[in-house]
């Protein structure tokens, strides 16, 4: 009877169909959870967001949970996560792509996490670092820790959005800084994105790792094809 009047008072409701969820249900409801655009990257090797990187930076694995569109359901997803501080939602889906990690082959290679980070500016607007968040719910999962603070954002360079690949790698070219290269060491790194679209954030983070030859892999919740 106080659930009951708890969901009255406040509703529990899938935040994607905003149905009403049954008390088995957390987040999504059973129809969303079962719609959702998953990929099955983590099945096979030189899957996109691999050969996204081919050339570019010497990623050991790399997979994206969902497919992002325009009409995907992960949009409204990514917007609640980025824009509406929805924290537990955040780390609900982490804990979705943590599930995904191990049904990998190479997850044992993984020791630790890192987020890929925000400015302070914008972390303050968003209450949280959603890469962050996204990790936590992954460690619940996989049992590895969180270095949160392992990589720096030290350049504010605005939205991503609305601009091509050359023009997104200049943005972010010199926008992150490596703080505790000597933590990570003897480490096999996962860093943790929330939409990977041309790659230029992810591959200006594992650069660091690179030039530190520190091994690193790459996951992200969502994968938004061109």
């Amino acid at each position: 009877m106080f659930t009951a009047l708890l969901h009255l008072c406040f509703p529990h409701v899938c935040e994607s169909c905003g149905i009403t969820l049954t008390p088995t249900e957390a987040f999504l409801c059973h129809q969303c959870t079962i719609q959702l655009p998953r990929t099955g990257f983590q099945h096979f090797a030189e899957n996109p967001v691999e050969k996204l990187f081919y050339g570019r930076i010497p990623v050991q694995h790399a997979l994206a949970a969902y497919y992002f569109s325009e009409a995907s359901m992960l949009r409204k997803l990514v917007h609640k996560i980025k824009y509406r501080h929805k924290r537990k939602l955040t780390i609900f889906m982490g804990r979705q792509m943590g599930k995904i990690l191990l049904q990998t082959s190479w997850i044992h290679q993984i020791t630790c996490i890192v987020p890929v980070p925000v400015t302070k500016k914008r972390e303050k607007f968003r209450g949280y670092n959603q890469s962050a968040l996204l990790s936590a719910g992954i460690a619940a999962v996989i049992g590895k820790p969180v270095l949160p603070h392992a990589l720096k954002r030290v350049v504010f360079t605005g939205s991503q959005t609305r601009k091509g690949r050359i023009l997104r790698w200049q943005n972010v070219e010199h926008a992150f800084q490596l703080e505790q290269a000597g933590l990570l060491k003897n480490e096999h790194v996962l860093l943790i994105d929330d939409v990977i679209t041309t790659g230029a954030t992810t591959e200006a983070c594992g650069k660091l790792f690179q030039q530190a030859n520190i091994p690193f892999s790459i996951c992200s919740l969502a994968y938004a094809r061109h």
